[in-house]
């Protein structure tokens, strides 16, 4: 059993193929008298192509080889033979692959869905033999062009994970465990800030249907700006089509909690805030019946006239209400899809 390492982002070199070169040849058949060039062009050389693909949700191929190159065309021949085509070099990318340049500040093609393809450099034209360069004046050209070099290029891999639902709060609010409750993951659970330090899938069955769940590393405030684990998880998040906004029941303020993780989305941007969103309380199996109903009235009122998301309440590791958070998941997931 293979185990992959998650990466998400990857810096790599990229060299098309260059072109084969023309051939300056002549005919050399006994019995023809002067029977002129017959050099053959050079071949393409290959392209570079990215293609992403399903099953993978990693980038580790790329962090210890950066550097790719496509064939060489082969060079022409006598007979007016065509050099042999360099064959395409394919880079496999997991589905969610953003194709960036090296500044970061362009992108050239987003990867979101399965066999998608990406031509990032092109191969270099052969050159052509000096059959081209026969003429009424030049009976017998010794010219030949050689072949032209294949695009080269650094560009920046940044993988988005694709799923249907993303868990986001603060550390230790228990995403892992109701990452493991809900779904068949066995994410690392340990009572300690940034216990997730790499997103994790799983798969939510519900009604014969499946959804795909990730947890993303717990964010802190000033995560946009590269606090903490900083903002590149949140790129995760962006694929999602609903958000699971996970707090901790124990904690005394749930709604500057609440409020922080929310303000983290709204600077970070990519539509994060606009997407459907339900908050679950976790850990209320920790506190008593009254506080929990203290806790849960101040929340509420904290929103005062702003639209309430849809608040449940659970004990992941005591499995309380996870079959009614998943009934509530499915029907707010529909109502995404209609």
């Amino acid at each position: 059993m293979r185990i992959m390492k998650f990466l998400d982002k990857a810096k790599i070199f990229i060299k098309a193929g260059d072109g084969g070169n023309g051939a300056a040849t002549f005919r050399r058949e006994k019995y023809i008298e002067f029977g002129g060039p017959n050099g053959g062009d050079g071949g393409r050389g290959g392209d570079v192509v990215f293609r992403s693909v399903p099953n993978v949700n990693t980038l580790i191929d790329y962090r210890f080889k950066m550097h790719f190159a496509a064939q060489r065309g082969e060079n022409g021949m006598g007979k007016m033979r065509t050099g042999a085509s360099g064959e395409t070099l394919v880079l496999p990318v997991p589905t969610g692959t953003v194709i960036l340049s090296e500044n970061e500040e362009i992108e050239y093609a987003d990867l979101n869905t399965d066999g998608m393809e990406y031509l990032a450099a092109r191969g270099g034209n052969g050159g052509w033999g000096n059959l081209h360069f026969k003429s009424p004046t030049n009976r017998a050209p010794r010219q030949a062009n050689d072949g032209l070099p294949g695009e080269e290029r650094t560009v920046v891999l940044r993988l988005k994970l694709i799923a249907d639902i993303g868990l986001v709060g603060f550390p230790n609010a228990g995403k892992s465990t109701l990452l493991s409750a809900v779904t068949s993951a066995r994410p690392k659970i340990a009572n300690y800030p940034f216990t997730t330090l790499n997103p994790q899938l799983g798969v939510m069955y519900a009604h014969n249907r499946e959804f795909v769940m990730v947890d993303l590393p717990g964010l802190i405030e000033g995560a946009h700006t590269g606090v903490g684990l900083g903002d590149r998880f949140l790129g995760h998040a962006e694929r999602t089509k609903m958000i699971l906004h996970v707090i901790d029941g124990t904690e005394p303020d749930w709604a500057a909690r609440y409020a922080a993780i929310r303000h983290e989305m709204d600077s970070y941007g990519g539509g994060l805030v606009g997407k459907p969103e339900m908050v679950v309380i976790n850990k209320i199996d920790a506190i008593s019946p009254d506080e929990l109903a203290e806790k849960l009235a101040a929340f509420k009122k904290s929103f005062g006239r702003k639209k309430k998301p849809q608040i449940l309440q659970i004990s992941a590791a005591g499995r309380i209400g996870i079959d009614e958070l998943i009934a509530e998941i499915e029907k707010m997931f529909l109502g995404v899809e209609k």
